[in-house]
């Protein structure tokens, strides 16, 4: 599965998310608020532009279209755009400021959230620029998505028309399917959409009802049918964060689908990761119901990730993998990847690594040692054509994807990775671990990669073996037992 050849154009309100993260020692003695030491700032694209870099990491081509101040944030989400490989036509404005939102992080945990925003109707100058930029932009497009934060770029104008109208119009005109994140509870604005994508409570305050009160399917299916008919809207799917998503088009059954169970780390930006994996999808011409499944599995790893973080390719496809694959086995790029999000959740990276073949006691303890000395551990694998060169041609036992399989069920295994090469040197140099584990038949200065983790700040910790305990011993016992000789 790929979106290379799919092309989207998102119109909306772009944001810049700044993070500010750091650790908390101490309580302030000025007031009860904790005091953050900060060691590290970055921006990304936010709100539509957000939706942008989700399609840009799922290898689609995204357009943008949107409204920015003259101002700092202006230049650095523009830098952030172009940095993202996003091609934008942002109007300037010179009577408002751009949507700046700022978090403070502090030991996996978002502390407080700054907001500097206006929100409010396009003026006619700004309206009419942007109109221009979409129409032309529109041609070249396969899907249209209308991301709304109601901050002003689809707000209804001096005469009460909302760019979503027009741009709705062109795109049908053109045979262009439109998809809107909603916001609000003005929905007339959306009349003609393909298909809205509220969460369970944009659902419920447009519908007018309690949030607090049950809703069984039957009420939640004519609320989405009244809905549909009373707005002009195709289809409606509901975001429902741990229930998973309901999709409710006309002249089929509504189809309900379970979240992805994940630890869930921050939902913010989980909607533009749904809305962005739907568009690619509806892009590439896969059926509503698929695209909404896909979208779901999207949806699962975004709220595991620190902050407005979109999902990649590589990532989405493990996760539609999850059931049938080894979910833990990552491709070094990957783990890259995930270790960088682990870390912005304050974790630490424990390594170890070995061939792991027939695994035995000494095997477990050493895991249980290695995931002691941290909170995340990553074992890397000799593969088999590595295995074969250090054991000789009759290893391993098991190739390596058995191998894999069995670490990756290990309690305290929270990666596995597979490696080439003699030594786990190159591995070591990419990912950087905070802790290096090996047995304590080596000493720190014959570990291969502790320079490298010491000369990071990191340690190494040599654990304890287990008498006894190796694969070649096991094998041996099986051949006297068998009278045959057994791969070694």
């Amino acid at each position: 599965m790929n979106f290379d050849n799919v092309r989207i154009l998102v119109v909306g309100d772009v944001m810049l998310d700044r993070y500010i993260t750091g650790k908390v020692g101490r309580i302030s003695p000025e007031a009860p608020v904790p005091v953050v030491g900060v060691n590290k700032r970055w921006f990304a694209p936010g709100g539509a532009a957000n939706v942008a870099r989700n399609l840009t990491h799922l290898g689609a081509k995204a357009v943008l279209v949107g409204l920015v101040g003259a101002d700092a944030a202006s230049t650095d989400l523009c830098q952030s755009l172009e940095h993202a490989d996003i091609e934008s036509r942002l109007v300037s404005s010179t009577v408002r400021t751009t949507t700046c939102k700022t978090r403070v992080l502090a030991q996996g945990q978002q502390l407080l959230r700054l907001d500097e925003e206006e929100c409010r109707s396009p003026t006619t100058l700004e309206f009419d620029s942007m109109w221009q930029a979409a129409r032309d932009l529109l041609p070249s497009c396969d899907v249209v998505v209308l991301s709304d934060y109601g901050k002003g770029v689809l707000l209804e104008n001096d005469q009460g028309t909302s760019l979503c109208s027009p741009v709705i119009q062109e795109a049908h005109r053109l045979g262009i399917q439109v998809l809107v994140d909603p916001k609000g509870l003005r929905w007339q604005r959306y009349a003609g959409a393909d298909c809205v994508t509220p969460n369970q409570l944009e659902f419920d305050a447009v519908c007018g009802r309690d949030p607090d009160m049950p809703l069984n399917r039957e009420t939640r299916e004519t609320l989405a049918s009244q809905m549909r008919a009373n707005y002009s809207i195709k289809r409606v799917l509901i975001t429902r964060g741990p229930k998973g998503m309901a999709l409710f088009t006309p002249d089929i059954s509504p189809r309900y689908t379970r979240a992805i169970v994940r630890e869930v780390s921050d939902v913010s930006g989980a909607g533009d990761t749904v809305i962005a994996t739907l568009a690619a999808c509806v892009g590439k011409k896969l059926s509503w119901e698929e695209s909404m499944d896909i979208a779901n599995a999207a949806a699962g790893v975004a709220v595991s990730k620190m902050g407005t973080a979109p999902v990649s390719i590589t990532e989405l496809r493990q996760a539609l993998r999850q059931g049938a694959d080894n979910p833990k086995l990552y491709t070094l790029a990957d783990l890259a990847e995930k270790i960088e999000d682990w870390r912005k959740k304050g974790e630490s990276i424990v390594f170890t690594n070995g061939c792991f073949d027939l695994l035995h006691p000494g095997h477990i303890s050493l895991i249980r040692q290695s995931a002691a000395q941290g909170t995340r551990l990553v074992v890397g694998l000799n593969s088999d054509a590595s295995v074969c060169r250090l054991k000789g041609p009759s290893r391993p036992v098991q190739n390596e994807q058995s191998r894999a399989m069995l670490l990756a069920a290990l309690n305290g295994v929270d990666a596995v990775v597979l490696f080439d090469e003699d030594t786990p040197l190159n591995l070591i140099t990419v990912l950087q671990p905070d802790v290096l584990v090996k047995g304590s038949d080596y000493t720190v200065e014959t570990v291969v990669g502790a320079d490298i983790v010491q000369a990071a700040g990191g340690r190494v910790y040599l654990a304890d073996l287990v008498n006894g305990c190796s694969t070649t011993n096991i094998v041996s016992k099986i051949d006297a037992s068998s009278g045959s000789e057994l791969p070694r």
